[in-house]
């Protein structure tokens, strides 16, 4: 059944994954979901996905590994299709990058200097059209965060997503209100 309304974090999520390949930025996004939702564990898997990457970019092997694994084993009994995105496939790229990285933290370092694992972005596939438009519209009012953030910070750009993400919940609120109001009132003699 597809979700006629996204998270806003999880559309952002999507758009600086996928465009921006700023993954601190997803990290930082979606945490703010995955504690709002009580700590989903499908959430922290796509977030662990983002961290796993932004280590790997970085060059910490054994880090993204870690996250890397981590996410492949939160992600891997999902629904090839969750959360409008093709987690299948996701979790197969995301398993080769853990392997990838596995052998690079058994090798010494000496040969890894000579050798570095090859880094690759990954792209999450967006398989339901209502997501795809969210996301696409999202991506046209998010700067684009290039230069990428290599270190954590939280700033303007925090504040900012937090107040717009309560502004949400109270609108989300005042529009649950109302329709309470307007089913009572068609009730009424």
């Amino acid at each position: 059944m597809a979700n006629l309304s996204y998270e806003p974090l999880y559309v952002t999520y999507l758009v600086y994954f996928n465009r921006d390949r700023d993954y601190f930025e997803c990290h930082e996004v979606l945490e703010e979901l995955w504690l709002k939702l009580d700590r989903d564990p499908v959430y922290k898997g796509l977030l662990q996905v983002a961290v796993g990457l932004y280590h790997f970019r970085n060059g910490n092997y054994r880090g993204g590994h870690m996250m890397l694994d981590s996410a492949v084993h939160r992600l891997e009994h999902a629904p090839s299709q969750a959360l409008g995105i093709n987690m299948a496939k996701l979790v197969g790229e995301a398993r080769v990058c853990a392997r990838q990285l596995a052998e690079a933290v058994r090798t010494d370092a000496e040969e890894l200097q000579h050798q570095p694992p090859v880094y690759r972005d990954l792209t999450i596939e967006i398989v339901e059209p209502g997501l795809r438009r969210a996301v696409e519209k999202a991506a046209s009012s998010i700067p684009v965060n290039i230069p990428q953030q290599r270190g954590p910070r939280r700033g303007e750009k925090h504040e900012q997503r937090q107040q717009a993400l309560e502004a949400s919940i109270r609108r989300r609120q005042v529009a649950g209100g109302l329709r309470s109001v307007s089913a009572e009132t068609k009730d009424a003699p």
